[in-house]
């Protein structure tokens, strides 16, 4: 089955539930190696007068969280911000306020990922030129866990709560920070999910 791309109509057709379905219905396809087939050179052609993608998805730069292709999607699907420890800062709140209110996304969706290295490195609470200051934005979400055992990066289940928390903490931050997304929110227009994906199986679950 070869995927159309979405254009303003079927954009504005869609609710928030139907965005958050296809993306998990992607991930699914995913995960089961029966990805939608793709005419790229076509996409490109027909998404090169404007773009109507269904979500937003904030997630973390590691190399082995590919957004787009772990969800299954193709050009001017999706918009993607990305940035170690997938936290949220005004830049990327201004790009999700861009993302909805301007082009119409009707699903933000903040992505933790398994085994997350900067999730590790503030729970070692790494000191390191500019990485010291990205890690304060993660700090909040060690601070705020209670797992048995060591409070580092060797106790695998206390990491594993703290990429839950941290992804957790942003979707609170970002209804704090924007009352236009929030807004959006209580009217029903747009939905804010977190989710966690699997390295070692490729899965995601929403929180």
């Amino acid at each position: 089955m070869i995927k159309e791309i979405i254009n303003k109509e079927k954009q504005s057709k869609l609710s928030p539930d139907d965005v958050l379905k296809d993306l998990m219905d992607g991930n699914k396809r995913f995960v089961d190696h029966k990805m939608h087939q793709r005419d790229y050179a076509s996409q490109i052609e027909q998404t090169s007068g404007g773009q109507w993608p269904q979500a937003v998805v904030l997630g973390c730069i590691d190399s082995r969280v590919p957004v787009e292709t772990i969800f299954d999607q193709g050009v001017g699907d999706i918009f993607t911000a990305r940035v170690a420890g997938n936290f949220e800062n005004k830049d990327i709140l201004g790009s999700m306020e861009y993302s909805c209110k301007v082009a119409g996304s009707k699903l933000v969706l903040v992505l933790g990922h398994e085994a997350c290295g900067a999730v590790k490195a503030a729970c070692d609470n790494v000191q390191l030129g500019n990485i010291t200051h990205l890690l304060s934005n993660i700090r909040p979400a060690v601070e705020a866990t209670n797992t048995d055992g060591e409070r580092n990066s060797k106790n695998n289940s206390f990491v594993a709560d703290v990429v839950e928390n941290n992804v957790k903490l942003t979707m609170n931050r970002i209804r704090e920070k924007s009352p236009i997304l929030k807004e959006m929110e209580d009217n029903g227009e747009i939905k804010i999910v977190g989710g966690v994906y699997s390295i070692s199986t490729g899965k995601v679950t929403l929180l």
